[in-house]
């Protein structure tokens, strides 16, 4: 009940793609913008709120039952409580691969191989992870790599951008003379041609 009324405190307005974030309890404090919802941080709680866009509320069930079959514990959060537009999971401390790159913080190899040990998690529990990309992965701040959006685990196409960003760690990025820091505004362009359905390695 508490986690369901701190969803019905957060107020959105407009039909805009992202809705604007009218109010929400003091409980709350805003941790990030997502294509489909507003995660919060639980005051005095390891816990995250995510709190879905009105045209969105129907990832909501969708992610939950993507969490379930998921291990707990493991290259996840964990599932509290699922409601009709929310969910909630572990609070993650950390940075996602995105930021890594941002500040020229370098990504070790062995964070490769777990991320693709949690996507063949993913596989054996009968999903197809999607829309694996860099703000979508984090190492938190004991190391442990998280994936932190699941809601199109149940896509039924093939999605080569995590194919493609393998490619480039191995082939460029653990180069010495392949820059370690990369500005914002390319890896934005980068997604951006990956939302259209373009890639840029074949």
């Amino acid at each position: 009940m508490k986690y369901l009324q701190l969803a019905d405190s957060v107020i959105m307005e407009g039909k805009r793609k992202i809705p604007r974030l009218k109010g929400y309890s003091s409980a709350l404090q805003l941790i990030g913008t997502g294509r489909s919802a507003y995660v919060f941080k639980v005051q005095d709680e390891q816990i995250a709120l995510k709190v879905f866009f009105p045209h969105k509320t129907h990832l909501a069930r969708e992610e939950a039952a993507i969490y379930r079959k998921l291990p707990s514990g493991s290259y996840y959060p964990t599932l509290h409580e699922g409601g009709k537009n929310y969910i909630v999971i572990d609070y993650l401390d950390g940075y996602t691969l995105f930021h890594y790159l941002e500040n020229g913080i370098y990504i070790q190899e062995e964070k490769i191989y777990a991320i693709n040990e949690a996507l063949e998690m993913a596989r054996k529990a009968g999903l197809n992870p999607s829309d694996i990309h860099l703000k979508n992965i984090m190492i938190t701040s004991n190391k442990q790599v998280k994936l932190i959006d699941v809601a199109r685990f149940r896509q039924t196409e093939k999605d080569r951008q995590w194919d493609d960003l393998q490619k480039v760690y191995f082939k460029g990025y653990v180069k010495p003379y392949f820059p370690k820091r990369i500005p914002r505004v390319i890896l934005n362009c980068i997604a951006a041609v990956y939302k259209t359905g373009l890639r840029f390695i074949g």
